[in-house]
């Protein structure tokens, strides 16, 4: 016999269909929905709510074989095959994340074509693969942000078997998984949960309405999100989650649902016998967030640090527009890089023009490691969210990339790359999405031009989500790699990363022990770790630099002495200093 379950306290009767035969189900008190059948191991089943004829697939759904709007279909992961038995698990802090999305990262765009990648990113030196969601979102291809059943594998993607498979083969070759999950909003498309129950929330975010995480019949809707936050750990073997935007969770209960998570986390790290991580997105520089439980934060393992990523690119690029405006002027953006690089946030309870308020709280250096914080040259919103999906690349030398990357991933913070940016990839990674729905597909693609004409783009210059060149455009190249600066720059960053690897100094992850110099004009900065010295001319004229040693690994060839070194435009230079 197959236990049916489904809570759904709304309507006044549900029915269950499995394979087009319909059953009734006992509703008990807790407005839990019962039914024991027999049923074939792969049935495909759904419910019906009151007098409804349209069958809905399970909230918990663990497969959406054709897609968010049909039935379900039974998935028993106890019977999914898995070779990682030996795998110890990794911690995520101090480590080398790899964020990708699935349907761009291979032609194919799939987890059986990605695995023909994964020895390249084990000779990268990468530690985890962060894969962008891969929950059922509506349509064939998307970002995955916009997903309405969490817990099922998206189809395209090879379903919840070919994550199986990925995430084994990852294990096998010693990378981590962490898993993108969003819990801050449900997507446009297919959301049938607000029939079943009071999943959605009056709070509402820059996506639409919020979940129902503190107001009344709340409990189910904490314990449905916990729930899928788990399912991901235990019964995919992922290594642990990033969290999106979790400063979109409206709480105002007295034990956060981050807090809670953190907990239920830590729980399943001990049953499982390897470590868990969760790595959360926020906009609010909050410390509390990173801050363990017994010091009265809320023990989340680390979390993005968008000001790490600003104060590099404003320094590097000058490019000043939008929230890049808070990091500094062209005459003091030495300053504003030198300042976060020390203390992790650049608003730390100081004044934010682009929000204008104050912003963040400072962070305790001497209690959090500057580990618990994720520092990166880009990500998929930093590209993605911009007008054309241009990535870094499209605009800096060769030298200026080199110079973003190296201070990522020699610094004390958890390092993060996305897919392509170490060889420069000329491909951009744009919005797409294939809302299957003609009036929510057009108004995707006016939302999105109009966004950007607001500020000041021609609104024909905007590529249109819906439109399958978008996303094909979107997809990796991977034959430049081995061409011209593709090549130097790839090079550039295998030598990085193996230097963070096998270097105790570039392991220290205490802030306090980093020393900052810099100089605004000529523009250049330097970093000392230990016995090595970091220093980069951001301008484009030769400039000496008043640290010297011997050349461990440089972009362009410095001239070093004992005492300076002379540094070429655009250059970047490691030095173990006496």
């Amino acid at each position: 016999m197959t236990e049916f379950r489904v809570w759904a306290p709304k309507p006044d009767s549900v029915r269950l269909d499995v394979d087009g035969a319909l059953h009734e189900m006992t509703r008990s008190d807790d407005g839990w929905w019962h039914a024991s059948i027999e049923a074939a191991p792969n049935a495909r089943y759904g419910y019906l709510l009151d007098d409804d004829p349209k069958v809905l697939p399970d909230p918990r759904s663990p497969r959406q074989p054709d897609g968010v709007h049909a039935r379900s279909q039974l998935w028993d992961a106890t019977t999914a095959t898995w070779t990682d038995g030996d795998w110890p698990g990794r911690p995520v802090n101090g480590a080398v994340i790899y964020e990708l999305h699935l349907g761009t990262f291979t032609a194919a765009g799939t987890f059986d074509s990605a695995l023909e990648k994964l020895d390249y990113l084990v000779d990268l030196g990468i530690d985890f693969v962060e894969l962008m969601p891969v929950n059922s979102f509506a349509g064939t291809h998307g970002w995955g942000y916009d997903g309405v059943l969490w817990y099922s594998v998206h189809e395209p993607y090879g379903g919840p078997d070919g994550l199986v498979r990925f995430i084994d083969a990852c294990h096998n070759r010693g990378l981590g998984v962490l898993i993108d999950a969003v819990f801050n909003h449900l997507g446009p498309s297919g959301n049938y949960l607000p029939r079943f129950a009071p999943y959605l929330s009056s709070a509402r975010n820059p996506w639409g309405e919020g979940i129902n995480i503190a107001d009344a019949d709340s409990d189910e809707v904490r314990r449905y999100i916990i729930g899928c936050a788990l399912r991901w750990m235990r019964d995919f073997h992922a290594d642990g989650l990033r969290l999106d935007a979790v400063h979109a969770l409206v709480d105002t209960t007295a034990i956060s649902i981050l807090e809670e998570l953190a907990a239920e986390t830590d729980w399943l790290s001990k049953q499982v016998g390897r470590p868990l991580s969760l790595v959360a997105e926020s906009d609010l520089n909050d410390p509390r967030l990173i801050t363990p439980r017994d010091r009265g934060g809320y023990g989340i393992t680390a979390q993005w640090d968008d000001d790490i990523h600003h104060a590099i690119h404003t320094a590097v690029s000058g490019e000043r527009q939008g929230y890049y405006a808070d990091f500094g002027a062209n005459s003091d953006s030495m300053a504003t890089l030198a300042q976060t690089l020390r203390h992790g946030f650049f608003h730390a309870g100081t004044y934010s023009s682009f929000r204008r308020r104050r912003h963040g709280r400072p962070l305790d250096t001497s209690v959090i490691p500057a580990s618990r914080l994720l520092a990166y040259t880009c990500t998929h919103d930093q590209v993605g969210n911009r007008a054309l999906g241009d990535r870094p690349s499209h605009h800096l030398t060769g030298g200026q990339l080199a110079i973003k990357a190296a201070l990522v991933l020699t610094s004390p913070y958890t390092a993060m790359l996305f897919m392509g940016e170490e060889w420069a990839a000329s491909t951009p990674f744009q919005f797409f999405s294939s809302h299957p729905e003609p009036e929510l597909a057009r108004a995707t693609a006016a939302g999105r031009k109009a966004e950007f004409a607001e500020h000041g783009w021609d609104a024909n210059d905007i590529p249109d989500p819906q439109d399958p060149l978008t996303f094909r455009r979107s997809k990796l190249d991977w034959t430049e790699q081995s061409a011209g600066e593709h090549a130097k720059l790839l090079g550039f960053y295998r030598a990085l990363i193996a230097l963070r690897h096998t270097e105790p100094d570039l392991a220290d992850p205490w802030l306090d022990h980093l020393v900052v110099d810099y100089d605004e004009e000529p523009a250049w900065i330097a970093v000392q770790r230990g016995q090595f010295g970091i220093v980069c001319n951001l301008s484009s004229e030769c400039t000496s630099v008043p640290i010297g040693g011997a050349v461990v690994l440089a972009w362009d060839e410095p001239t070093a002495s004992d005492t300076s070194t002379e540094l070429p435009g655009h250059s970047v230079a490691i030095l173990r200093c006496g």
